[in-house]
Formats: C-alpha cells, sequence, structure tokens
C-alpha cells in the first residue's frame, strides 16, 4: 500500500495555496484534494471546543452556588455541531491506513497549534508521524522550504501545552467568575437598570481593559482644568517677527515665586501682565540680548517595521477602522500573499530573511505607488547592511518577523476593497523606508534676555527653538498616495498632536522654518548680539485632560500593560507579554462592546463606557478587584510564555490557576457587598443621560 502524506491547513483558501506549491496533479474530493502522493485537507477555524460544564453532569447545567468552583479533573471536547461533516473527513484521512505522515500547516502560532492538537486528540490519531510547518508567508518558496525544514510535531509540545492552558484559563474564569457574579450581583444590576436579563461576563482580559477604559474616563470626568499664561516676545530677525517664550531662570524676579504655574507661565493673567511691563520700562526701543544660539543636527530614522498592534493603531487613525476589521484585512492579505504573517508582536525582521530581502524589494518594482523607492534601494544596493541596523533583530523575535510585503501577489491587489489596498500601501511604505537613510534636521536654540527695569540685576529670559530639514531622507517613501494635499498636512499634524499628548507636555516647542535666508541668519547670531522686540502677547492655555483610548491606543496600552504597574521589578518581569496577545486583542475588545460594556463610536473610533459597563466595573471592584489589575493579567501570560519556552512546567502553571480561581469563586461566595452597591450605582448613573429610575431596594 501507498504511503501517503497529508497537509492539513487550517482555511481552504490556505489548502489550496499548498496545493499549488506542491505541483502534484491533485483531484478534488468533498473536504480535500488528493493525489497518487499527497492528500491535501482543511480544517475550517475551529473544529473542536471545550465542552460546557452541563457535558460533565446534567446538574452543572443549572446556574448555582453549590456547583462552584467547577474544576474538572479531565477536561471534556466535542465537534462543534455545524461543521461536524468536516471534521469527520478530516478524521478519516488522518486514520487512513495509507497516511503515514502528517503535515501540520494551520497558523504558525499558538492558536494554529491548539486548532490542530484538537482535531489530533479528538480524532484519536495514533501511530503517525507528524511534522510541524512553520512558516512566515504564503508565497510558493516559503511553503515548500517549511515543507522542507519542517520539525517533528514533539518538538512544540511546550507551545502546545501553553495554548491548552489559555484554553484553561479563559474558560475557568470565565465560567466560574462569570457565574458566581451573576448569581450574586446580577440581579441588583437588572433591577437598577430595568433590564429583562443581565449577565455579568467576566475574562482574564476583558475584565482587564474595561477596567483600564473606566479609569481613563473618570481621569476625564475628574479633571478640573486650571488655566495659566505665558509670555511672549516677538524677535525682529532678519525682517520676521519670531515668537520667543518667556521661561523662569534663576536670575529672573520670578525665580521660585508663587506666582508661577510652571516655569514657562504664571497662574493669574495679571502676573504676565506685570512681567510684560517690568522688561518694558519707559525706553522705546526694546533691545534683547543674545545670550545663546546653539546649532546642532538631528537625526530622525524610520520607524520600526509593523506588527500587528501598530498596524491596528495606525489603521484606527488614517481609516477609522477597528482592530477586528485591520486584523481580517491583514490576513486576506497574508493568505493572497502579498505580506508576511499578520499576528506577530515583532518589529524587526530576522536575519535570515535580511539576507534575502532583496527578492522582496526586487517584487515591489511592479507595484507603481512604491516603484520608484524599490527601485532606487535596488539600483544603490542599500538592502546590503541591513542585517547590522536595528531593524534586524533575532532576539526580538518569538514565534514571527515583522510585518513585510513578499514582493509577490500584486496580481490580486485589483480584488482588494479600497480600504485593504491601503493598508497594503502603508505595509510597504513602512518597510521601504528602513532601507532609506535617516531624514536630517539642523535645529538652532535661541536664548535672549531682557533686563528687568524694576528689580535691579535681574534679568528675564526668553527661549525660541527652530528646526528645518535638511534632507528628507525615508521621509521620501512616506508621502501616502491616499492623502490629498490638505488632508496630508491635517493627517501630519494630528500625528504630531498624538506624538506629543503620547510624550507628555514638556517637549520644547518648536517653529519649523522653510524659509532658508531666515535659517541661514539665525545661525550667523552669536552671543552679546542685540535683537529689537516688535511686541509682547499673552497666551491663555488650560491644563488638559487626558485623551480617551480609540480603537488603536488600546490595542497598543493592552500590548504595553507595563506603564500601569508602579513596581519596577514586576514592571519589567512582564515585559513583552503586555495583556492578551496580537491574536486575542481585538476579539477582546469586539466582545466588550457586543457586551455593551463598551461604546465604540464608528466614525471617530474612540471608546467610552457604557453605564452597564462602568456598574459591572463597580461590581468586580468590590468582590473581585484584582481581575481589574494590569498587573495580574500579564502576570499571566507571562506564565504562559514561560510554559511556552520551557520554564514553567505546565502542572505548575495549571496548579496555581485552580488555587487562584478557587480562591476567588470562594470569596463571591461568601460574601455579599450588594447593600454597598446602590450608592456605587447612582454615582455612575448620575454622568449618562436619562439613567434609568433606580429602585429602593436593588439586592
Amino acid at each position: 500500500m501507498a504511503n501517503k502524506s497529508v497537509y492539513i491547513a487550517e482555511k481552504p483558501s490556505v489548502a489550496q495555496a499548498f496545493a499549488s506549491a506542491l505541483k502534484i496533479n491533485f483531484q478534488r474530493k468533498d473536504g480535500y484534494l488528493e493525489s497518487d502522493e499527497a492528500i491535501v485537507t482543511w480544517c475550517v477555524g475551529h473544529l473542536v471546543t471545550m465542552s460546557y460544564p452541563e457535558a460533565y453532569d446534567s446538574k452543572y447545567g443549572r446556574w448555582a452556588f453549590d456547583t462552584l468552583p467547577f474544576i474538572p479533573d479531565t477536561y471534556k471536547y466535542e465537534v462543534i455541531g455545524n461543521v461536524s461533516k468536516q471534521f469527520r473527513i478530516v478524521k478519516g484521512l488522518l486514520n487512513r491506513d495509507d497516511v503515514d505522515t502528517i503535515y501540520i500547516c494551520t497558523d504558525s502560532g499558538r492558536e494554529g497549534e491548539y486548532i490542530y492538537r484538537l482535531v489530533d486528540m479528538q480524532a484519536g490519531v495514533k501511530g503517525k508521524v507528524r511534522k510541524r510547518v512553520w512558516i512566515d508567508s504564503q508565497t510558493e518558496e516559503e511553503i515548500l522550504r517549511g515543507i522542507r525544514e519542517a520539525k517533528d510535531d514533539s518538538e512544540y509540545d511546550n507551545l502546545g501545552a501553553s495554548a491548552f492552558l489559555r484554553a484553561k484559563e479563559d474558560y475557568l474564569m470565565g465560567i466560574n467568575f462569570s457565574r458566581a457574579l451573576t448569581l450574586r450581583y446580577a440581579y441588583s444590576i437588572k433591577n437598577y437598570l430595568g433590564l429583562d436579563k443581565c449577565v455579568i461576563s467576566v475574562g482574564r482580559v476583558m475584565t482587564c481593559v474595561l477596567g483600564i477604559v473606566v479609569d481613563r474616563e473618570r481621569e476625564i470626568r475628574d479633571f478640573v482644568k486650571t488655566p495659566f499664561y505665558r509670555v511672549v516676545a516677538g524677535a525682529s530677525i532678519n525682517g520676521k517677527t519670531c515668537d520667543c517664550e518667556w521661561r523662569v531662570t534663576p536670575d529672573s524676579h520670578y525665580d521660585s515665586s508663587p506666582l508661577l504655574y510652571s516655569e514657562k507661565g504664571f497662574k493669574a493673567k495679571e502676573s504676565a501682565i506685570s512681567l510684560i511691563d517690568e522688561v518694558k520700562g519707559s525706553l522705546g526701543d526694546i533691545k534683547a540680548v543674545v545670550e545663546k544660539c546653539d546649532s546642532k543636527k538631528e537625526v530622525k530614522n524610520a520607524p520600526l517595521l509593523y506588527n500587528l498592534a501598530e498596524l491596528q493603531n495606525d489603521c484606527s487613525r488614517f481609516f477609522k477602522i477597528n482592530p477586528d476589521e485591520t486584523l481580517a484585512i491583514a490576513q486576506e492579505l497574508y493568505e493572497k500573499k502579498l505580506t508576511t504573517y499578520p499576528r506577530t508582536d515583532a518589529r524587526v525582521m530576522s536575519s535570515a530573511i535580511a539576507k534575502v530581502i532583496d527578492k522582496n524589494i526586487s517584487g515591489i518594482l511592479n507595484y507603481e505607488p512604491c516603484a520608484i523607492f524599490a527601485k532606487s534601494i535596488i539600483q544603490h544596493e542599500a538592502y546590503k547592511n541591513i542585517g547590522k541596523t536595528r531593524y534586524v533583530n533575532d532576539k526580538a523575535i518569538t514565534d514571527h518577523y515583522a510585518i513585510i510585503p513578499t514582493g509577490q501577489g500584486l496580481s490580486a491587489l485589483s480584488s482588494l476593497s479600497p480600504t485593504a489596498q491601503k493598508v497594503y500601501e502603508i505595509i510597504v511604505r513602512r518597510f521601504l523606508a528602513v532601507f532609506y537613510p535617516p531624514a536630517t534636521y539642523q535645529k538652532i536654540a535661541l536664548e535672549l534676555s531682557l533686563p528687568n527695569q524694576k528689580a535691579e540685576g535681574r534679568l528675564e529670559h526668553f527661549f525660541s527653538n527652530f528646526k528645518i530639514l535638511t534632507g528628507k531622507g525615508y521621509l521620501h517613501v512616506m508621502d501616502y498616495s491616499f492623502f490629498k494635499k490638505n488632508e496630508d498636512a491635517a493627517a501630519r499634524k494630528q500625528n504630531k498632536q498624538d506624538e506629543d499628548a503620547e510624550g507628555g507636555s514638556d517637549k520644547e516647542e518648536e517653529q519649523t522654518v522653510t524659509d532658508e535666508e531666515l535659517f541661514e541668519y539665525l545661525k550667523k547670531l552669536k552671543k552679546k548680539d542685540e535683537l529689537t522686540i516688535e511686541n509682547f502677547e499673552i497666551k491663555e492655555g488650560e491644563t488638559k485632560p487626558p485623551k480617551r483610548y480609540n480603537s488603536g491606543t488600546i490595542i497598543l496600552t493592552m500590548e504595553n500593560a507595563g506603564q500601569f504597574i508602579e513596581d519596577e521589578e514586576l514592571r519589567s518581569q512582564i515585559k513583552g507579554s503586555g495583556i492578551g496577545t496580537s491574536a486575542t486583542r481585538a476579539g477582546i475588545l469586539t466582545k466588550l462592546v457586543n457586551n455593551k460594556y463598551l461604546s465604540l463610536n464608528k466614525k471617530t473610533q474612540i471608546i467610552t463606557p457604557t453605564q452597564m459597563g462602568e456598574m459591572i466595573y463597580e461590581t468586580v471592584a468590590l468582590s473581585m478587584k484584582p481581575m481589574l489589575n494590569p498587573a495580574l493579567t500579564a502576570s499571566w501570560e507571562k506564565g504562559l510564555t514561560g510554559v511556552a519556552d520551557g520554564s514553567i512546567s505546565e502542572d505548575e502553571y495549571l496548579s496555581k490557576l485552580n488555587d487562584f480561581v478557587t480562591k476567588r469563586t470562594n470569596m463571591v461566595k461568601d460574601n455579599d457587598y450588594r447593600n454597598l452597591l446602590k450608592p456605587r450605582f447612582d454615582y455612575v448613573a448620575k454622568n449618562y443621560k436619562a439613567p434609568k429610575k433606580s429602585v429602593k431596594n436593588i439586592s
């Protein structure tokens, strides 16, 4: 009997890509393709899932405290009903006597490994050689390489163990915590809001994200705006008036003054007026002395390549699409061979791909919007030393390198939606930019002084920073075709505002100069030179609350959960773990919106909590507060990473998980805080329009 190999993919389209790459004359059958040498079949996503509690015993079908905590000794699994036919086909193929080798071609990651192992387990496969195909794109060359270099699947046992544990963790926390909190508190919420029914859904990641959004909303809500007043002098420089901002210095009359709001301004307008009066004095022309005029060069490198979180953030900003939509587009680009594997956290390339990266670039010669840049890179062989740059780092890669274009599949572009075409463009431009030199700027920091006429020996200092672009470098590549000129300017302005918001308010303001003659004049200024002050102006400002999250920034926030953790050691421990994974974050946000715990504005992509979401938050804060803590959630994710790399045993992790679930579930059973919820619900209700009328007794 002939020995055949079975290639099992995650989706039919991927199976077709493998069949094409193998270049075998396959015959199409029901649910698979077959030739004399090989069989290609597929899952349709998940074929097998964890069984609900009632599959263990009918008593678990009833939600009751006496059945909690529910922690099985042995977990049960079952075939998903609407895909049972495909499972039976796959099961039959995997167990055929003429099949001796199984090539596992599901997505190369934790979830893909889990999908296959569930099928293998449920199908009872015995006595077969199992080879794991691990690829970064679906190009023919990469598929053939993956098959050629396939390792025994036992080498991925730790990854498989972490996949099963992740599922058990979500299952145990979801079932036990959701049931316990629903039994104890759902009636209170239902009664308060006048709902027909209410279930309190709790999840390891979901509840933590809810907490992050609610906390931010309350920061904004409680924020008190504080006005402040800055003094700006208009200095005449080569016939142009340039703004120079006053700042307190040790020789200022206002050094350590209680009148200051900060080093740059005053609490009251009257103080700003007084300062102007003091430097103007009774003289005619006001001459400021140049104290310093420092010139330096600034180099700005192209940003790192896209990982999924960064791509989701940019797509939220540029195209106002949510992370789920971005992931779907990125998956489509991958399956059409246009880009590499999307579910990645890495923002760099591997040294292996860097050695042959000219193939990817050469393919882009046929992509009209960016062909000129690809041609320049090829002509100047700018790709040759990329391996020595920050864009290549094997240590920063776990499963897959960054999302980059393959240089192939361009014939599929016309079949893409307009938005998908734009997403492809930003991936291509971000990729090509790393082969270009940095953008260069010349910067000048100017410091002027004026004597304080009413405080002998005191000087008041005014500062200005100028910047001129001296070499566009990689910025040549970053002119997106989908922005009109006015839109492009608006987008750049918005990007700048976003960067400023993320970086804080202590950045020096810079006047970007396009007038080269003015800049040359500035460069010639030297200490003790004098400049005429044409006018003074008081600029009123006010402190601003933090920004609400949008669908992109919440994904980045989940990726960088360490920002919420004060303990430096713990923060360093979870670095790189974050909340959730690149594969799951978008789905978690979608679930929160679908549960009506969060509201997502489709036009702006701004995220806010709903009244019910805040009530769930209050309920969890009273009864199970650690579930709102990013440190706890990220530490669980770090533990799963530890299982995957072999530093933590499966038994050790499962024991800790079972203990945590048991302890927290029993705490809900043993404590009743319903009498404390009413005032908290009233506090929440006052922040929403037309809140439902509360009843006297919600318990």
